[in-house]
């Protein structure tokens, strides 16, 4: 096909057809299989044909992460492209977190070439025999919703809606599409028909369960809700705020992802308040995977437990036994406002509802007295504490910030009050999810300043060299803050909760937990520009955040490697 031809080949096609279905970037790593879609760029930019931004993420396991941040900061899903096999694998930790957290994201890999010679795209080098797989998509097969394979005379506009489709319906997840070389390089067919964009409903909660859920709340002496995800929704945030102002109703975070409510909303007792499981006896818990550890505490046994959510019972999880006198499917926004509808018309247990408030008064100001005087002591302490670095933090924070968190500070410590301006890493546990993901939220909000707190190994698993490239490349400068303990924390904590006096617990260093001698991660940063500094002193911290802002509002990347305490975030 040469410059000169009016016919498309369906790469061209394929690049329309993201477009037109909204899909405004796509994050590629490309390979041999790229070749159509190289040429279809160029041709398609000398039409000034509207296709979608390609921006070359050398990491698949990056671009999937970026992909990540950029739906939950965007609300729309972005499409990664990658090398065959070999690429698809490198996506499989970032894809995980992907399908636990319902990111809706387009897969696209080539597929080695069918054909050993009679065709333009045919195969022309030895990976071509070594990359081909019998079954491709099986790779991806149980993170995806979709998968699917790219057939000759297929019109690409159908296939890509319907990726698209499922992607999008509820719960939303990825979907996986292998693109042939051959077919790829094929004439382009329309569909015959061409097919709108599908509005999605979501499902709704049945109205009579719901009101089964408002007797029982009214009934109850204390009521908790435990939520994780519920402010991915960020309209959802107000309605629970209302919720549980309008019938005292404390509201437990449990290693939360989001910000879910207000930092300052009274009855927002973030991951502290699981400590009160044991007191309630009505649990509503609103999209949470893992409310609870059953081998340290469960509810009460006369305790009524209602779930839900659009998948409430969480199915692609293959075990998962936790308590439910009720599962209640539907949105779970439209879910909590009939619930604050209904429990108006219901006659006030106003004793009750008082007596919580006291109690509920009394819980958050004993945390956040412990806090603070956590926090002060932190000021001159060595090494830095995490609860300092999340007050440095959200001191520091301009309006409309976005922080990104990844085993570096716990959520609580940074103490937000705006919905969507935390992403926190999935319980996935696919590693490397923290640089991509401000990547992604950086492309989404250009003009929002966005920083992540991420631990020594995630930095090293979220490929930092590509990472930095791309920051500097396609210019999206975010602030990384390294929570540099020099080891695998996790890894200790494990081993310490399974043998809690057992020999490793005792031994002068627990093998397979050091990260020591830690490199010097500004070396890193500085290789692409990166305005960097190494903090050991707490002292310091404040100066050094101001600072690396500043560079990050004037368009320079920024890194800081604090050195930080061992043992819990």
């Amino acid at each position: 096909m040469d410059g000169a031809s009016t016919t498309i080949s369906a790469a061209e096609g394929l690049l329309r057809a993201l477009k037109r279905r909204g899909v405004d970037y796509v994050l590629a790593n490309a390979g041999t299989d790229f070749a159509p879609i190289i040429e279809g760029l160029v041709r398609a930019a000398g039409r000034k044909d509207a296709i979608p931004r390609f921006i070359t993420v050398p990491h698949e396991n990056l671009a999937v992460a970026m992909a990540h941040g950029y739906y939950q900061v965007a609300g729309k899903p972005a499409g990664v492209m990658v090398h065959v096999t070999v690429g698809t694998g490198n996506t499989i930790c970032a894809l995980m977190n992907a399908a636990r957290d319902n990111v809706p994201l387009l897969l696209m890999a080539g597929r080695t070439p069918l054909t050993q010679d009679g065709h333009i795209a045919s195969r022309s080098a030895p990976i071509h025999w070594g990359q081909e797989n019998f079954d491709q998509g099986g790779i991806t097969r149980e993170y995806t919703k979709w998968d699917f394979e790219l057939r000759a005379g297929q019109p690409v506009d159908e296939i890509v809606g319907r990726a698209l489709d499922i992607a999008l319906s509820e719960p939303r997840g990825p979907v996986y599409l292998t693109l042939p070389r051959e077919v790829l390089a094929n004439p382009h067919k329309d569909s015959t028909t061409p097919l709108p964009s599908t509005e999605i409903a979501a499902p709704q909660p049945s109205v009579r369960h719901i009101d089964t859920l408002a007797g029982w709340i009214a009934a109850a002496e204390f009521p908790l809700i435990l939520t994780s995800n519920l402010g991915r929704d960020l309209g959802a945030v107000g309605v629970l705020a209302d919720l549980a102002e309008h019938h005292a109703i404390p509201v437990a975070q449990p290693h939360a992802s989001c910000v879910n409510l207000p930092a300052s909303h009274p009855f927002n007792l973030g991951h502290a308040g699981t400590e009160l499981l044991g007191k309630a006896d009505l649990l509503l818990v609103v999209d949470c995977e893992v409310p609870w550890y059953p081998r340290y505490a469960t509810p009460r046994a006369d305790a009524k437990v209602v779930h839900l959510g659009v998948d409430p019972l969480f199915e692609r999880y293959p075990h998962r036994a936790f308590t439910a006198q009720l599962a209640i499917t539907g949105s779970s926004r439209v879910g909590l406002q009939l619930l604050d509808d209904a429990l108006k018309a219901r006659p006030a247990q106003r004793a009750a509802a008082d007596r919580r408030r006291a109690v509920i008064a009394e819980f958050k100001t004993t945390k956040a007295a412990q806090l603070a005087a956590a926090v002060e002591r932190a000021r001159s302490e060595k090494p830095i504490r995490y609860s300092y670095v999340g007050q440095c933090v959200h001191d520091a924070l301009p309006k409309g910030g976005i922080v990104i968190t990844e085993l570096g500070v716990a959520a609580d410590h940074f103490a937000l009050e705006e919905p969507g301006s935390l992403l926190a890493v999935s319980i996935g546990g696919g590693l490397g999810f923290g640089l991509g993901a401000s990547l992604g939220a950086k492309l989404a909000a250009p003009d929002r300043m966005v920083v992540s707190t991420i631990g020594d190994g995630s930095y090293m698993f979220g490929n930092p060299t590509p990472f930095h490239l791309v920051s500097r490349a396609a210019k999206l400068p975010t602030l990384t803050i390294v929570c540099n303990n020099g080891r695998w924390q996790a890894v200790e904590s494990a081993t310490r909760v399974v043998y809690p006096d057992g020999a490793a617990a005792h031994a002068e260093e627990m093998p397979l937990v050091e990260l020591q001698p830690s490199p010097e991660f500004t070396k890193v940063a500085e290789a692409s520009d990166a305005w960097a500094r190494r903090v050991d002193d707490p002292a310091e911290l404040p100066r050094a955040i101001d600072a690396a802002m500043t560079a990050v509002a004037g368009g320079r990347q920024a890194l800081l490697d604090v050195r930080m305490e061992h043992g819990q975030r």
